[in-house]
């Protein structure tokens, strides 16, 4: 499914919705969403991998599954956290190049207002024209969570839209 200018305006008001870092009034807010950029970077034959993910959720899921506190701002232990991002992620997010699950590799995450940006490669990655994607981030958080998903090759931009339960696209370029 394309993804259309309305899911724009709703993302916005997202933005909207989430209050300050630590405003309790955001974690009621009635949208669950993440972004997921997947772009070819064929010059270095490699895919660069960006999820966006909002920080009071994504605390919430990591604090659920691994049965510990977890603060994205200001860690405890910053290996340890990398190591839970790394491992969840990689788990609920898999990319399937002509007929062969890749591996992602974790180069780290950063803080833009209310929402984590963690950052993937998956070197060695020969060109090609279509992509199966599997998605089921914060699914277990919030049976409403709806993972947006964009790649990019060539210049060429396509996305789709998974919303619980449906974890699975293929995009075709």
């Amino acid at each position: 499914m394309k993804l259309f200018p309305a899911w724009t305006i709703l993302c916005f008001l997202l933005c909207l919705q989430h209050g300050a870092p630590g405003n309790t009034a955001a974690a009621a807010h009635p949208y669950y969403v993440s972004v997921t950029e997947i772009d070819y970077n064929a010059s270095q034959k490699e895919i660069e991998v960006a999820c966006k993910i909002f920080t009071d959720d994504f605390e919430q899921t990591l604090k659920s599954v691994y049965n510990t506190k977890v603060d994205l701002y200001k860690p405890a232990d910053k290996k340890l956290l990398d190591r839970q991002i790394s491992t969840y992620i990689e788990k609920h997010l898999k990319l399937n190049i002509a007929g062969k699950n890749t591996t992602l590799s974790y180069a780290g995450y950063e803080i833009e207002g209310e929402a984590a940006w963690c950052y993937f490669s998956v070197p060695g990655i020969q060109p090609f024209r279509s992509i199966q994607i599997f998605n089921d981030l914060l699914y277990s958080y919030k049976k409403e969570q709806v993972n947006l998903v964009h790649v990019k090759i060539s210049g060429e931009r396509k996305s789709t839209r998974l919303s619980f339960p449906d974890t699975d696209a293929t995009l075709q370029f």
